[in-house]
């Protein structure tokens, strides 16, 4: 059994498609943890929407052996809605590689994870990673690196994770710079920091953990802390990458857990799993807040219990979302998804289509808002439909993100405009050479309206965001109602600016009318606010000829015809069924 002090606890962070997988893949490679036979691209992303996509939505632990030293890494994700598991990565660590692209430079979430490790207090080694790219900028990258990272120019090392280049210098830098657990502050309690869970079918839940204190061994009664739930240790083991039962985790080690818990409810990430019930437990993470709700349909009002189970089986493997019933007299009975962001809620919806077989609508995201009322309380809601009545609303607060955007200098002006247009307020402008980091107080309402959008087309796709909830700020607000055919669609009401309002109305009902397919009658588009119409817009029926059959005659026997036609429409209009295309619910993004 190797020393605690031959052991290396790092995690690979970088922006989106900076290249972790991959050099995370080189590593597997050269220290043989990975056969050729079995290697194949992504190697740490399980899931083929990360495949497919090129980007990973979930951390990865694997533990490589590397003259004689133990390397446990930890693969991260890059994209803003899964910093939470950065955050949860750097904690079970003692260092991070800070990976650049050579073509793209610094960018938002690279600057955000530095801090974050800077904050842990980690090792932290520059790499500039894509170095066999012809349009690679090394030196100008390098000098970024020093500048806005304060690093030595001769630390930063320059690998090709693509070809393998300085891959084994890399390693090498990784065992004589990053040290070793540390066991000053050892107590003779034995503690586990969980830092990930997962449900299998088979086992049932696993605690993924990094063993802070004393050894875990199979058939260890445990205690969780937080939950104050018992469980037993059914397996232990480590990742390589795939589960490898060894018997034995000690202090400085990174494994699993396989417990003979059943609900995934009962492990809090973050918690402290100990062989003693009483002991003082680690510092955790932040409770996760979803920041994005979005209700989900069935297409087919049968298969709600279909949808129900798979929402319970989804969340057995991601329990950053959460979920709630509710219905829609539109469209039946449905459940509210609490999300982190756009990318987590497309991730979800794709894997329950994909996963479970699922025909889905998914309505307008809206974010939560904090209404006072007249009577000084605070109620929480997380959509449109349940303010109260106007006349009991005090104000209504908004949530509101510091966001900090990294632009070339040569799009500053675009993209302040952007920012001014979506009711950002500048907070601070640093010039950091060549990029500009602009710090903005942004409604997050604005985030799920298309901003990320209009950011990547005025800065021709090099502004990068990063951002974090700042808390809640009272705003001119009001609910804006969708009537087709008369009636409120609910899953089209939204809370919008009262200044925006008859804009927002107008831009939605010209292109609710170009999404909704005609009817055998007329069809009423209408946005308002209470009983105030603001903008209205009418598909016009399908209309026979009847009139065609009719070589003359006098002008009382067509009007007959004409009006015979009109009573069936006016009849046909109240009973017709108007079918609202999934379309029409993505809409609203893009106004």
């Amino acid at each position: 059994m190797l020393s605690i002090k031959n052991i290396r606890n790092f995690a690979i962070i970088a922006h989106v498609d900076h290249g972790k997988s991959t050099l995370a893949d080189r590593m597997l490679e050269l220290t043989g943890t990975v056969s050729m036979r079995e290697m194949q691209d992504q190697m740490l992303d399980s899931n083929p929407i990360e495949r497919e996509r090129g980007i990973t939505i979930k951390l990865a632990p694997v533990r490589m052996i590397y003259k004689n030293f133990i390397l446990n890494l930890i693969d991260t994700p890059g994209h803003v809605d899964f910093s939470y598991e950065v955050n949860r990565s750097l904690a079970a660590c003692e260092g991070a590689i800070l990976l650049v692209d050579a073509t793209q430079g610094i960018q938002a979430q690279t600057l955000a994870h530095y801090h974050e490790a800077q904050k842990l207090g980690l090792t932290i080694i520059p790499v500039i990673n894509k170095i066999d790219i012809t349009t690679a900028d090394i030196s100008g990258t390098k000098k970024q690196i020093s500048e806005i990272l304060d690093f030595d120019l001769d630390s930063i090392l320059l690998v090709s994770a693509k070809t393998g280049s300085g891959v084994p210098e890399l390693l090498e830098e990784i065992i004589k710079k990053i040290p070793p657990p540390n066991t000053e502050y050892r107590t003779p309690n034995t503690r586990a920091l969980i830092f990930n869970s997962n449900f299998d079918s088979h086992l049932g839940v696993i605690a993924w953990i990094r063993v802070v204190d004393g050894q875990i061994k199979t058939g260890d009664k445990l205690f969780l802390l937080a939950t104050q739930s018992s469980a037993s240790a059914i397996e232990v083991g480590v990742f390589g990458p795939a589960k490898s039962p060894t018997g034995i985790l000690s202090e400085g080690e990174v494994g699993y857990v396989v417990t003979n818990l059943k609900d995934i409810s009962q492990i809090q990430i973050g918690d402290t799993l100990s062989t003693q019930s009483s002991v003082p437990a680690l510092p955790g993470y932040h409770p996760l807040n979803p920041v994005v709700f979005i209700s989900f349909y069935p297409t087919d009002g049968a298969e709600i219990s279909a949808l129900r189970d798979a929402l319970s089986k989804l969340r057995l493997e991601d329990s950053s979302f959460s979920y709630t019933p509710e219905f829609s007299p539109a469209l039946g009975n449905g459940f509210r998804l609490g999300l982190l962001g756009l990318l987590h809620a497309d991730i979800v919806e794709e894997r329950l289509e994909r996963e479970f077989g699922l025909s889905l609508i998914a309505a307008a995201p809206s974010v939560s808002y904090q209404v006072l009322t007249t009577d000084s309380k605070v109620q929480t809601i997380s959509k449109a439909v349940d303010l109260p009545d106007p006349s009991q609303i005090k104000e209504i607060r908004e949530p509101v993100i510091q966001a900090d955007i990294f632009t070339p200098q040569d799009f500053v002006g675009p993209v302040m405009q952007t920012c001014q247009h979506h009711r950002g307020t500048l907070s601070n402008m640093f010039y950091l050479g060549n990029i500009v980091q602009l710090q903005y107080s942004l409604p997050l309402s604005e985030l799920i309206h298309g901003f990320y959008d209009s950011l990547k087309s005025v800065s021709q796709g090099f502004a990068t965001l990063n951002y974090e909830l700042a808390g809640f700020q009272a705003g001119d607000l009001v609910k804006l109602d969708i009537l087709i055919a008369g009636e409120i669609v609910d899953a089209l009401s939204q809370i919008v600016p009262r200044s925006q309002s008859p804009y927002i109305a107008r831009d939605l009902v010209e292109r609710l009318k170009e999404i909704i397919p005609r009817s055998q009658y007329e069809i009423a588009i209408q946005a308002a606010i209470g009983s105030h119409v603001l903008a209205r817009a009418d598909i016009k029926a399908f209309r026979k000829d009847v009139l065609a059959k009719m070589s003359g005659g006098d002008q009382t026997r067509k009007d007959k015809l004409l009006k015979k036609q009109k009573k069936g429409k006016s009849r046909m209009k109240r009973v017709g069924k108007i079918d609202l295309p999934q379309e029409a619910f993505l809409s609203i993004l893009k106004i």
